[in-house]
């Protein structure tokens, strides 16, 4: 991250601030890790304090159907149901703990707001667009965009398009682009894929001076509290600092190729704590006169793979369609299907996009994902 600032802040921090009509703003440092992460400072016009009631707490805790999986696994996500509420349509279909991920597709957009006090989160925008609305600044979102949302954020969701449909992974640990890829400054270097310019900060907004009843939905250890505030979350009239919201779009991914096969590091856009998040995106393919595009059978022992196919056709797999998970767990031999490897020979470029997340710990199944399952998946590299 590098260091932005919106609205108004005073010149020196932790120092008295006031309004035109000599009314205190009220400061909060906003960050993780204790004091010793990244974190921004953040100026309210009323205290962020004033809780007027708390709501017994919901479970959301995901029902895990498979604790121990060793299975190669697909999972339908076109069947994954809709749901009109932002929370209610979030489905989650494979976790560990380290993360969770799976879709949403929410029919209607937050009449409250959200913030989640435990997990940095990833919304990966399959399609459609609209309006990530938080306390420091608003970012418009289209399909291709990565939002990452750190934990604590305080947010809602405004959809401006019919059937959106929102990869979704929850991480206990922070979401950062890859340290292999920043120098000690934390710029990025001229080899990273992507640079500074891609990564988009929320826009300012003015603030939102109102009393009243404000719902926020605080989602910590698989549960969501009501929380009722006497002042509205966005009153913030200026902030600076590294922590904040952005969004990336997968399309603004530099592809590093070769001229043989490159491994799927080479495609690393995110990284977590014992997890890492990779972007496929259209690219030409090896240029070495034999060279053969289709990645190699390989076992990844020390880490599950998942794949979510978001556009175009993926030239490895047979029978995928767009919204699928594919699981291959650590330790099991995976690879193109049959066929794959000679359509790929002397194939120039493709127009493939797709989402990957290795964790290196091994994934759960919940409910939710074998009701979206397709079991031929395991037996599809029979000849």
């Amino acid at each position: 991250m590098r260091y932005h600032q919106l609205g108004n802040i005073p010149q020196k921090r932790h120092t008295i601030f006031k309004s035109p009509e000599d009314k205190f703003y009220y400061e909060q440092l906003f960050g993780t890790e204790g004091f010793h992460g990244i974190s921004s400072l953040l100026y309210h016009i009323h205290r962020p304090t004033q809780i007027k009631s708390i709501g017994e707490p919901k479970d959301v805790t995901p029902k895990i159907a498979v604790e121990k999986n060793v299975a190669p696994r697909m999972f339908k996500g076109m069947n994954v149901t809709p749901e009109d509420d932002f929370m209610d349509s979030r489905k989650i279909l494979l976790m560990n703990n380290d993360l969770k991920m799976g879709l949403a597709k929410p029919r209607k957009s937050m009449d409250y707001f959200y913030k989640n006090a435990e997990c940095d989160e990833l919304l990966y925008v399959h399609q459609g667009n609209g309006i990530l609305k938080t306390f420091v600044g608003d970012l418009e979102f289209v399909t291709g965009d990565y939002l990452i949302i750190p934990r604590g954020t305080i947010y809602q969701v405004e959809l401006k398009s019919d059937d959106i449909v929102f990869f979704v992974l929850e991480s206990h640990s922070p979401i950062y682009t890859p340290k292999r890829y920043r120098n000690e400054f934390g710029q990025l270097l001229e080899h990273s894929p992507f640079c500074e310019r891609d990564i988009i900060a929320p826009t300012y907004r003015e603030p939102i001076d109102e009393k009243g009843e404000f719902l926020i939905k605080v989602k910590k250890e698989n549960q969501i509290t009501d929380f009722i505030y006497a002042t509205h979350p966005f009153d913030v009239v200026g902030w600076d600092g590294y922590f904040y919201p952005y969004k990336f779009n997968i399309k603004n991914f530099e592809p590093i190729t070769g001229r043989i096969h490159q491994p799927p590091p080479v495609h690393q856009n995110f990284e977590g704590h014992n997890f890492v998040v990779c972007s496929f995106c259209a690219r030409m393919y090896d240029y070495h006169p034999q060279a053969i595009p289709a990645p190699y059978n390989h076992s990844n022992i020390d880490s599950d793979e998942v794949l979510f196919y978001t556009e175009g056709d993926f030239m490895s797999r047979n029978h995928i369609d767009l919204m699928d998970f594919t699981l291959h767990p650590g330790g099991i031999v995976h690879g193109p299907h049959p066929g794959a490897m000679e359509r790929s020979i002397g194939k120039k470029f493709t127009e493939e996009y797709a989402v990957m997340v290795d964790p290196f710990r091994p994934l759960k199944i919940t409910e939710e994902a074998l009701k979206v399952e397709d079991p031929s998946y395991k037996t599809s590299w029979l000849e």
